[in-house]
């Protein structure tokens, strides 16, 4: 039997692992608007900061440009992050003040650049300072390290991978409790179907969804075929008892006449052969006919009194025991199975055959009803019993414990009604030696 799988985890899996990769897919994009998100607003702080000290540069009264570096133009480049400024002001001859290996970038552009050891933002801002005869071009670079723009990214990422664990946890527990809950209409029809009879092949006409109308149907078919076959089966094992039964009855009782009426001895041995094997196809009819009943029957059964049921039947068999020279008896308490009383008398009886069959002349069988946590149905004779490594096979169609006069039928019979009430067949060593074969079955 295969194991099965969960649809509810199944969809729940699906849908984790493609909302996982769907979100890595939109953290990646996340984490690339981020960085543009820093990079844009603290821009524009560097280049309102390269500004600020574009307009506290003057041209002094001889023509020359004169830097007074505002407070206030850098200490808007601070942050909790505590990132690194730099500056650097050129005039027309060349650099001014500040730092003079700050690299410089394009006119009113920004680069990222490597200076002082660290991760640096750089903006250069062209500017004109007028004076009296025209005006002295100059520029303003402004450095700033990175450290504040990655936290910024940072955080945004973090807080983004937050709202999509939420959402993805969310929409997982949304999808949980809706795949049960459309899943109810299949757990009242598994209800519906466990809760029959065996025999119960009525259709199922439980309330379903369309997406497993398919499969009802295919079940309904199925019970319909599954009972007519089960019907046909039934009838053929009750017209074939009927309609071969009387014929061999006719055939044994026209060879007993022929004997009678014939004074040749050769004649009359000869219909003594066909009589018993007349009587031989008869007894395996009847077992072949026996087992098509156990396959046909129901395991749905009354309860019974199987000790009483036992008592009952070694009586009647005592006279045809004795007169094969055995001594059959019974011991037991009263125990209660679920059972057909006929299937389990029918088992009783073939245990009782063989063990006449097998045990020899004069053998000792008792029959042994006990109950506990198992109720257990034994019989058991002081005969040369089985070996045990042909003990598991004897309970097999055709398979012969000796060279008797078994068909081989009487044990899987027995094992195989057995089974039909839910239990098993042992074969074992009787104490003292012997055979014992016991029934066990559990208990009403």
């Amino acid at each position: 039997m295969r194991n099965g799988y969960s649809l509810r985890r199944r969809l729940l899996a699906w849908l984790l692992v493609s909302t996982a990769i769907f979100g890595l897919a939109v953290l990646g994009d996340t984490w690339r608007e981020a960085i543009r998100t820093a990079n844009s607003i603290s821009d524009r702080i560097l280049g309102g900061s390269a500004l600020a000290i574009a307009e506290r540069v003057t041209v002094t009264t001889d023509g020359q440009l004169d830097v007074d570096i505002p407070y206030s133009a850098l200490e808007m480049l601070t942050s909790p992050a505590e990132d690194r400024v730099f500056y650097r002001v050129d005039g027309p001859d060349g650099f001014l003040t500040g730092y003079d290996t700050l690299p410089r970038a394009a006119p009113e552009d920004f680069i990222d650049t490597e200076f002082a050891g660290d991760n640096f933002r750089v903006t250069t801002l062209s500017v004109q300072a007028a004076t009296g005869a025209g005006t002295l071009p100059f520029s303003v670079t402004v450095a700033e390290s990175t450290l504040a723009r990655r936290e910024l990214a940072r955080s945004i990422l973090l807080r983004s991978a937050a709202r999509l664990s939420l959402m993805t946890l969310c929409i997982a527990g949304i999808v949980w409790i809706a795949v049960t809950v459309a899943l109810r209409p299949l757990t009242r029809l598994e209800r519906a179907i466990g809760a029959r009879s065996p025999d119960d092949l009525r259709p199922l006409a439980e309330d379903t969804p369309r997406e497993v109308e398919g499969l009802v149907t295919a079940v309904n078919g199925f019970m319909r075929r599954l009972g007519t076959t089960l019907g046909a089966l039934r009838n053929f094992t009750g017209n074939a008892s009927h309609q071969l039964r009387t014929p061999l009855a006719v055939v044994r009782m026209e060879l007993e006449l022929a004997a009678r009426a014939s004074g040749d001895p050769q004649v009359r041995a000869a219909a003594s052969r066909g009589d018993a094997a007349v009587a031989r196809a008869e007894r395996i009819l009847a077992q072949l006919l026996l087992l098509a009943r156990v396959d046909a029957t129901s395991a749905s059964a009354p309860v019974i009194d199987i000790a009483q049921l036992a008592r009952r039947l070694t009586g009647d068999l005592v006279p045809e025991a004795a007169a094969r020279g055995a001594d059959l008896g019974f011991e037991g308490d009263p125990a209660r199975i679920h059972a057909q009383p006929v299937l389990i008398e029918e088992a009783l009886r073939n245990l009782i055959d063989n063990a006449l069959h097998y045990a020899g002349p004069e053998a000792e069988i008792t029959v042994r009803v006990t109950a506990g946590q198992q109720v257990a149905l034994a019989v058991e004779d002081n005969g040369p019993g089985i070996a045990p490594e042909r003990r598991s096979e004897l309970t097999s169609r055709f398979a012969r414990a000796g060279t008797g006069e078994g068909f081989g039928l009487g044990l899987a019979i027995v094992a195989e009604i057995a089974a039909l009430f839910e239990g098993r067949a042992e074969l074992s060593e009787r104490p003292g030696g012997g055979l014992r074969v016991t029934l066990f079955f559990p208990p009403a």
